[in-house]
């Protein structure tokens, strides 16, 4: 496990930046398949959802027959056979192990640049303008060998430049990015705190301009779409839920694994309120008094960050063993290992650990937080499901789990078919093939054009 209670070294003086990767061409398409360019400002599915819809997505559209290139900035995504690649580098400016570093004279090439480190500088998060940007100068030079452009929630100022430059235009909005900030600054515990929050989340002004731009929307769940109507003023009727899938040829039950007793599992592919880990680490302290435990997070937590604070002060490092950087198999194999799995977040637009957890036939304790009952199913027939932010109710499901093999058996089964019947990446990627040729009608027809989009919500 790591040490979360030693600051780390600052890497000492200017480095290169690490090589840009080499565009990869995009299969030519099938008999009636598209020509998608597909955008995503970050990537690499180690770091978050995004990257994993982005694989995966992007694989099952080449096996219908599409062509998919992918549009993305560091870290850099995974692609699979088929699919294109084209590097969209930005200065990079929150990469390990110099998060918020100042870059050498050498690399800066534009003004797009300069703007990226202007922002970072005032303690603002400009990835999603700045790739944006590039994106669309990439993007003018090539109108001819696309039929469309899908981006995955970037949602930058130069996503209307597209919608300007003639291109049909479909974004992917998991959940309102206004729940985050609104998690964010509950938790913040002074001013400073308050302040640097809402400066990080001042890209969201941005988002909700273009959002209620947009011609089409794909959103993963029907809480989500609620709360992007209510949150962004995006009108329903331009959005379309498409649920996300699980490779289940990967996440499947491991017969020949042998669960550890005790073993709980979280995956959290960031260290924020939103997550939940804090309330379920004041969990596993109360169970710890009971009876031996341990707990696999499949994340990073930040050194000194409140999940790591949290650990200390609950002195739970002896049994709190974190990993990351492990590819799916091995992801796969770490549920079968588990007895019990927790999805804690305080709000979830879908949840990608949820239904890994579930085709493993694992057995799942989650919140109530935004869409996870959509996702989870009936309370006691696929899964368990407890308030958010609430330790003694996740302490309580993870307990009955434990001493309940019947359960577990029973919960597992039951998830993992729901799993197969609703969540499956071809049936995502079947549907948003669809929401493509919806989106192409109404650009040929005009009737995807939105009035007054210069208006914005206050956020």
């Amino acid at each position: 496990m790591p040490s979360f209670g030693r600051r780390r070294a600052k890497a000492k003086g200017p480095k290169r930046p690490p090589p840009v990767p080499e565009r990869i061409p995009a299969r030519p398409p099938g008999p009636g398949g598209l020509r998608i360019a597909f955008l995503v400002y970050r990537g690499n599915p180690r770091c978050g959802g995004q990257g994993v819809y982005t694989r995966h997505l992007t694989r099952e559209l080449v096996a219908l027959g599409h062509s998919v290139e992918v549009f993305a900035g560091q870290p850099w995504p995974e692609v699979d056979e088929g699919v294109g690649f084209t590097p969209v580098p930005s200065l990079d400016l929150y990469r390990d192990p110099d998060p918020f570093r100042i870059p050498h004279a050498r690399e800066f090439h534009t003004g797009i640049d300069a703007l990226e480190f202007a922002v970072m500088g005032t303690a603002g998060f400009p990835e999603p303008w700045t790739f944006s940007l590039r994106a669309r100068r990439l993007l003018a030079a090539r109108r001819h060998e696309f039929d469309l452009v899908h981006d995955n929630q970037c949602l930058g100022k130069g996503m209307l430049g597209m919608i300007d430059d003639g291109w049909p235009l479909l974004t992917t909005l998991h959940h309102p990015i206004t729940v985050d900030r609104q998690l964010a600054l509950s938790h913040a515990t002074n001013p400073w705190q308050r302040f640097t929050q809402r400066r990080w989340f001042g890209f969201l002004r941005m988002q909700v301009r273009v959002a209620r731009a947009l011609p089409r929307v794909v959103t993963v769940s029907e809480s989500s779409k609620t709360d992007i109507a209510a949150q962004l003023g995006v009108a329903t009727e331009r959005m379309t839920v498409v649920p996300v899938g699980v490779d289940h040829s990967v996440f499947r039950p491991r017969p020949d694994v042998t669960p550890v007793p005790g073993r709980i599992m979280v995956t959290s592919s960031s260290d924020v309120p939103m997550k939940g880990l804090v309330p379920l680490l004041e969990a596993v302290a109360k169970l710890r008094t009971e009876r031996e435990i341990e707990l696999v997070v499949v994340g990073n937590p930040r050194p000194e960050g409140r999940v790591a604070r949290a650990i200390e002060r609950l002195d739970l490092a002896p049994i709190v063993h974190c990993v990351s950087g492990i590819s799916d198999d091995e992801l796969a194999c770490n549920y079968a290992q588990a007895q019990v799995a927790v999805v804690p977040s305080l709000y979830e637009g879908f949840s990608l650990p949820a239904i890994e957890a579930m085709a493993c036939g694992v057995a799942l304790v989650a919140t109530t937080g935004g869409a996870l009952p959509e996702v989870v199913g009936e309370d006691g027939v696929t899964g368990l499901l407890v308030p958010p932010d609430d330790p003694g109710a996740l302490a309580g499901a993870i307990k009955r789990l434990l001493d309940d093999a019947e359960l577990r058996e029973r919960l597992g089964t039951a998830g993992r078919e729901r799993i197969l019947g609703r969540f499956t990446w071809q049936v995502t990627a079947t549907g948003t093939a669809a929401e493509y040729r919806r989106l192409l009608d109404d650009h040929r027809s005009g009737t995807g054009a939105v009035t007054d989009p210069t208006e914005m919500l206050t956020c």
